[in-house]
């Protein structure tokens, strides 16, 4: 990590605080998983937040949203509203691509296919991101 991220404090991000951001993004608003690692190293006085762990967390709270829609409950964490810092869809989400893509076009978004096999973009996806400054 040393070599890709430097020296520095890394932090390691609990799941329920990387779930906690994930259900501040308003309707029709994205969140890159690149924004959702520096807004936890911010809040947290760290250089950076650990990638591998936060996308492993977002991933959690995803199955962990879908599992309490199963059981009944209105809100859950909006999961598909997480896109990687492309623009891209996540082929892991409950569903895959299909089901995110449909919630994000529920929501107001346009998907472009890609033709490199790559997951879809969300067109102008730049646009809709939302901030996620102090709480």
């Amino acid at each position: 990590m040393q070599a890709r991220f430097g020296t520095g404090k890394m932090l390691i991000p609990r799941p329920l605080d990387v779930d906690e951001l994930i259900r501040r993004v308003p309707k029709a608003r994205l969140v890159t998983v690149l924004q959702l690692r520096e807004e936890l190293a911010r809040r947290s006085k760290a250089d950076v937040t650990c990638p591998l762990t936060t996308g492993i967390f977002v991933r959690i709270a995803a199955e962990a949203a879908e599992e309490e829609h199963r059981a009944g409950r209105k809100t859950i964490t909006p999961y598909w509203r997480v896109v990687t810092h492309e623009g891209r869809l996540n082929p892991k989400f409950p569903g895959g691509v299909q089901a995110q893509g449909k919630k994000l076009i529920a929501e107001g978004h346009k998907l472009e296919k890609t033709s490199s096999g790559k997951p879809p973009v969300v067109k102008d996806f730049a646009m809709a991101l939302a901030k996620l400054g102090p709480r």
